[in-house]
């Protein structure tokens, strides 16, 4: 695929269309009633945040956010390529510092964010990895780490097939939130631009831009 095919194929999203997104999903999340929310890095930080704002509620403390950063994606290693190839094994590089951030994960509803649904792999392995933790945590405290939900929030959840699963108590409960089911395409997050103003202009004229009429004057 050359540099015009690769820049056709893109799905260009702004910030506005993710706040957007953030705040339609919000009443859905409400319902969870997460306690704690955590953000895989570098694609859930900027949804996380905005997605807090929406979650607040009067009179009480915003949900607090941890961040774990978690890596699959590589580049091919062509010279000028701008295309991604999908790896096969998450590599952890940031996790929790329990000691150090005093957050006990026993009994608490737990919502995990990322950008986007892709192969289902770097979700699988923080579930998977998060529920170990609540189980050592669980010992030591000697209660059910079953008390312990997970919820999982992403922008995107891309039409493919999967290549990791997901638990049925968060797939099968109402507790797995895609604010977009999409084709299978490669998605263009501001976050990722190095011209912000042509990325907002071809995200305008793919209508990913605004959608939803201001409540506001």
């Amino acid at each position: 695929m050359d540099s015009a095919e690769v820049e056709a194929s893109k799905m260009y999203i702004s910030y506005n269309n993710i706040h957007q997104l953030c705040q339609e999903s919000a009443d859905k999340i409400k319902a969870f009633k997460p306690d704690l929310i955590i953000a895989i890095g570098g694609g859930g930080f900027i949804p996380a945040r905005m997605l807090r704002t929406f979650l607040k509620e009067p009179g009480q403390s915003n949900v607090r956010i941890m961040a774990i950063i978690l890596s699959l994606y590589e580049d091919i290693g062509t010279v000028g390529s701008q295309v991604e190839a999908v790896g096969t094994k998450v590599v952890r590089t940031q996790w929790i510092d329990y000691a150090q951030s005093q957050v006990d994960l026993v009994g608490k509803n737990i919502l995990i964010i990322d950008e986007v649904d892709d192969t289902r792999t770097t979700l699988h392995y923080a579930v998977s990895e998060l529920k170990k933790d609540v189980v050592e945590q669980s010992l030591a405290k000697g209660v059910d780490p079953a008390s312990t939900k997970f919820g999982i929030f992403v922008l995107h959840d891309k039409v493919k097939p999967k290549r990791a699963d997901l638990p049925d108590e968060i797939m099968k409960t109402g507790n797995y939130f895609a604010a977009r089911t999409v084709p299978d395409c490669w998605i263009a997050y501001p976050w990722e631009s190095t011209d912000i103003v042509y990325h907002t202009k071809r995200a305008m004229e793919q209508g990913n831009d605004v959608f939803i009429a201001s409540t506001t004057i």
